[in-house]
């Protein structure tokens, strides 16, 4: 059986797309690793997938995390209100990177990727923001914002995965770790 090491409600329902039916595991790891920012999220992916297999080692696992990263600045989860004004602001009318790592482990194999999308952000409004943030959204999402919050009119436009962007990149993981 697969197991998804998430907790993430958007991970689950783009997994769907993939692999029908799957548990949910979600694996605590500390995520603060010593590495590049775009090498990040694929060695947090494993991270949590290892986790996760090591008490399953007759079972699928895949982990993923998501950074967005503006002039080599890693934007993870915002810690509160503030600092992901401090994040929407950063990013308003600006161009980023979101990088999605991905690592499936099994008894037969081991694949670890990460897919990249430029993000264009629309300029924001101090008010657009804060109304924002007090819906509650940004506050559990890498660079506090969630590209499926249509009614904020936050993004432009991108160049890649929109589900990259929304926290699994479903084409290179259905390519990657399931065609056989």
């Amino acid at each position: 059986m697969l197991i998804l090491a998430s907790q993430s409600p958007r991970r689950k329902e783009l997994l769907k797309k993939i692999v029908p039916e799957f548990l949910i595991m979600p694996a605590d790891v500390d995520e603060h690793l010593n590495v590049d920012p775009y090498t990040l999220p694929m060695e947090a992916a494993y991270l949590k997938a290892m986790t996760i297999f090591k008490d399953h080692p007759n079972d699928e696992v895949l982990g993923s995390d998501t950074v967005v990263i503006v002039d080599g600045e890693l934007f993870g989860k915002p810690k509160d209100e503030n600092d992901a004004y401090r994040m929407l602001k950063a990013l308003s009318g600006r161009d980023h990177d979101v990088v999605s790592g991905y690592a499936y482990v099994s008894k037969k194999k081991t694949i670890k990727g990460s897919t990249k999308t430029v993000v264009h952000f629309n300029e924001l409004s101090d008010e657009t923001i804060w109304k924002y943030i007090k819906t509650g959204s940004p506050l559990d999402k890498a660079g506090a914002y969630g590209i499926q919050d249509e009614e904020f009119h936050l993004v432009k436009s991108i160049e890649g995965s929109l589900d990259n962007v929304i926290g699994l990149p479903t084409e290179d993981i259905k390519k990657n770790c399931f065609s056989d």
